[in-house]
């Protein structure tokens, strides 16, 4: 018996109606890094005019040469690198241990600390406050006051911590058995077992690294430690009120339209490249950290 006959004619018109809404979504979902990266290959010319719409018009790699012989490029890419691997770092120094206290049931006050930690998704002091907080405690215009300042999310604790409780307490047992204390309970039992839960929150620090930028603008003024997002902003900005800039499109083969998609392209290539290695543990840190048993 075929295939085609153990689906009723019902089913059939929703697996197509399913796969037609599903290659439609696939299509919108990649279709802007499309856009921008034949953007970012087209000429100046091409740019202006709007006429770029799936493939390279002129092609031309001026854009970005343009933006590699800019120092100040090579710079904020160094220090978005700087703020991503130190701050994920940070984070999950942080997050781990904390996660880990949070699911342990003979933490005293466990409800009011966990009602605390989601307390923190819905309500925050402000962006004032936030400032004002940061200015107090020395941290504006300083590497480490990046870093230390955003190295917790309370949604990554409690993904974690739903992670946690869904382990079978068999193997702390196991573990306490062979004398084992709560540092090494931690890092030897629970840390191995939840590399899915683990990989997935730091894929969400990555992320929220790499594209830090409204406080990274707002708490950085030395231009040397700006991440490429303000660097970005500040390309566009002065591209666009550069009337010299403009005047040279006479004769120029990039815009500022295409030098700013080239920096767009450089600065997700990093993600694009480290997101393969994580995949596979993505979907299921969600399900299963998401989820409390």
């Amino acid at each position: 018996m075929s295939m085609k006959h153990l689906y009723s004619k019902g089913d059939r018109r929703f697996v197509l109606i399913n796969s037609i809404l599903i290659g439609i979504f696939t299509l919108s979902t990649l279709y802007p890094f499309i856009y921008i990266t034949s953007l970012s290959f087209s000429s100046g010319f091409a740019a202006r005019a709007g006429t770029v719409v799936l493939t390279p018009i002129d092609t031309t790699i001026e854009a970005y040469k343009y933006v590699l012989a800019q120092p100040m490029f090579w710079i904020s890419y160094k220090n978005t690198f700087l703020y991503t691997i130190l701050g994920t770092l940070m984070s999950l120094i942080i997050i781990i241990p904390g996660s880990y206290a949070l699911s342990r049931p003979q933490l005293k006050g466990r409800r009011f600390w966990n009602l605390v930690v989601a307390f923190t998704m819905w309500f925050n002091a402000g962006l004032i406050p936030f400032f004002l907080n940061m200015r107090d405690l020395g941290l504006l215009d300083s590497y480490f006051g990046i870093i230390i300042g955003f190295a917790v999310n309370g949604f990554n604790i409690i993904l974690l911590r739903n992670f946690f409780e869904g382990i079978p307490q068999s193997f702390e047992e196991a573990a306490r058995m062979d004398g084992a204390n709560e540092f090494q309970v931690l890092w030897k039992v629970y840390v191995p077992l939840s590399k899915p839960a683990i990989a997935t929150v730091s894929l969400f620090c990555i992320v929220a690294r790499w594209n830090g930028f409204f406080w990274a603008m707002v708490l950085l003024q030395d231009e040397q430690k700006i991440p490429l997002q303000v660097f970005l902003r500040h390309t566009i900005s002065t591209l666009s009120d550069d009337n010299e800039f403009g005047a040279s499109l006479v004769d120029a083969t990039y815009s500022a339209e295409t030098v700013t998609a080239a920096i767009i392209v450089c600065s997700i290539i990093p993600i694009l490249i480290i997101y393969p290695f994580i995949q596979r543990y993505f979907e299921k840190g969600i399900l299963l950290g998401g989820v409390k048993e």
